[in-house]
């Protein structure tokens, strides 16, 4: 029996939430109906970082591979390629019958052309550093080479594209797949500029085509007639339904309004322990890890003690038990396990007297003389319980007074960019199954650092490390790297890994598995209960 949860009396939202998911006004109910989190920011595939926008950018665009189900890579817009003995050459043969939405063909010159845009400095794309093992391509983006040209990537005729890599990079079929490497429609950008990615004007490549964008109410997709495995897309109409307040999220849920819940987020933690026992929960592990940034440009966090005192000071058990409640583990790293063939480094333990005594070393005994902390979080009822909990660990802990600062989703990330907060909630989800998709984000001037650090060790590891192509000896690196980011300077502050958690009924709703990613593509989610 469905049932609507009463939670903090928060029922009187339901009439709401119902509205806002389209369920009063009319409108035929979409084949599948997704929560799928906050407000996206945008569906640019070159400036997007959120989840929430990356689920729905991977429907409508699609790269030279693509990810299943599982989240093993398959073949995308090439059908198939080849790779050079040294690892640093690969060619790829793109299908004849690929199209943009719009009917045009998808050229390898599009890939080259899209490429140049990530790259381009005027840009400012986060994640154009995911290019950066192709020949020039950090020089290029860097404004220290003005010729594209230079770069590794070109196009010798429309089907066939052609990449030169400075280094071997194991992961680089992974990257294609990225939503940061995917397509887009060059044309249709210089024909509408800022507003080519609104309904009518966006033109994809992918499974899906932009419906409608009707913000804080839905984005709608529909199939793509034009994508080349059309046969493979079985749904007709995706509504992707934004919220970021886990009641109303999961009372849309309970009533029927919505199919899938996708993101932990949006389930109640509360809840959990009652929850975890239904036939509809869905739980596995996957690479993600949720922590703090602390933005060392600031003066009284600029010392490393400080940074490892407030760390040593957090009770990262106490909030898994307490508050995520799902089995997260806490965290000592940033990577989490289970990657192959790595073991992170266990991290800084919880242990109140040293942090007492860094912080007294650092010249703030019992934090005499220590500002208030501005803690920054985007609004969530999870995020806000976080905050809560540790805000008062670090007043009981160190004497040091933290003030909270909510935020809406993309206020929030512009206040993050400008390094305008002192403790600052972050989580990272890993992009491919390597730890590089995680320790690269620290290295100096990377478009998601976000914390001002800047570490001359740090950045050399990592550089190496991207050019040995011996595993142990790579990973060896990487692990160096690690404890120089969690054990000794502590720009960050990991705090547990996730848990991936979805709600669907299995007898309704096919397709969804469980993968390390947490990456579940809508064009290999099917119904069950329907024709």
């Amino acid at each position: 029996m469905l049932r609507v949860w009463n939670i903090s009396g928060l029922w009187w939202l339901l009439p709401l939430a119902l509205a806002l998911a389209g369920c009063d006004s009319g409108v035929r109910r979409a084949d599948l109906v997704v929560l799928n989190g906050t407000e996206p920011e945008s569906l640019d595939p070159a400036i997007i970082t959120g989840q929430p926008e990356m689920r729905l950018v991977s429907s409508l665009f699609e790269g030279l591979t693509a990810l299943d189900s599982e989240a093993r890579v398959i073949p995308g817009m090439a059908e198939r390629w080849e790779i050079s003995p040294d690892g640093r050459r690969y060619v790829f043969h793109l299908r004849r019958g690929a199209r943009w939405s719009n009917g045009d063909a998808v050229t390898a010159m599009d890939f080259v052309r899209s490429w140049q845009r990530t790259l381009a400095p005027s840009t400012a794309a986060p994640y154009a550093y995911q290019l950066y093992c192709l020949e020039n391509a950090q020089a290029y983006n860097e404004g220290k080479l003005r010729d594209f040209g230079q770069v590794g990537v070109g196009a010798p005729d429309d089907l066939t594209l052609e990449v030169r890599l400075r280094n071997p990079t194991p992961f680089f079929l992974d990257l294609c797949a990225f939503v940061t490497l995917m397509p887009v429609h060059l044309a249709s950008i210089e024909r509408c500029g800022e507003d080519w990615v609104k309904p009518g004007r966006l033109v994809c490549n992918g499974p899906f085509m932009l419906e409608e964008w009707k913000i804080n109410h839905r984005v709608r997709l529909r199939a793509n007639p034009f994508y080349w495995a059309r046969d493979r897309v079985r749904l007709g109409t995706v509504d992707m339904l934004p919220t970021s307040q886990a009641a109303t999220a999961f009372n849309l849920y309970s009533v029927g309004a919505a199919d899938v819940i996708l993101d932990k987020g949006l389930i109640p933690t509360i809840l959990l322990a009652d929850l975890r026992g239904r036939p509809d929960f869905h739980a596995s592990s996957f690479l993600a890890t949720y922590f703090y940034r602390v933005n060392v440009t600031r003066r009284h966090l600029a010392n490393p003690r400080v940074r490892r005192a407030l760390g040593m000071a957090i009770d990262k058990r106490r909030l898994v038990e307490r508050i995520t409640r799902a089995g997260e583990l806490p965290a000592g790293s940033f990577v989490p396990p289970g990657i192959p063939g790595y073991e992170p480094p266990s991290g800084l333990p919880f242990d109140p007297g040293e942090a007492r005594r860094l912080l007294a070393e650092a010249g703030y005994p019992d934090g005499k003389g220590y500002p208030p902390l501005v803690l920054l979080f985007n609004k969530s009822e999870l995020n806000e319980q976080m905050a809560t909990e540790i805000q008062d660990m670090l007043r009981r802990g160190l004497g040091v007074r933290v003030e909270l600062k909510q935020q809406e989703w993309k206020v929030y990330l512009n206040t993050m960019d400008k390094l305008d907060y002192d403790l600052c909630r972050s989580s990272w989800v890993g992009d491919y199954m390597d730890p590089n998709t995680f320790l690269d984000l620290f290295v100096t001037g990377g478009g998601n650092n976000r914390t001002g650090w800047s570490d001359p060790e740090y950045d050399r590891l990592i550089q190496d490390a991207s050019r040995e192509a011996a595993r142990d000896k790579r990973r060896a690196l990487l692990l160096r790297a690690e404890k120089l980011l969690c054990e000794e300077q502590l720009p960050i502050i990991p705090l547990y890994h996730n848990v991936g958690i979805q709600f669907y009924d299995a007898a309704r709703v096919g397709g969804i598995k469980p993968n390390l990613l947490d990456m579940h593509p809508l064009q290999f989610i099917h119904r069950l209960d329907r024709p």
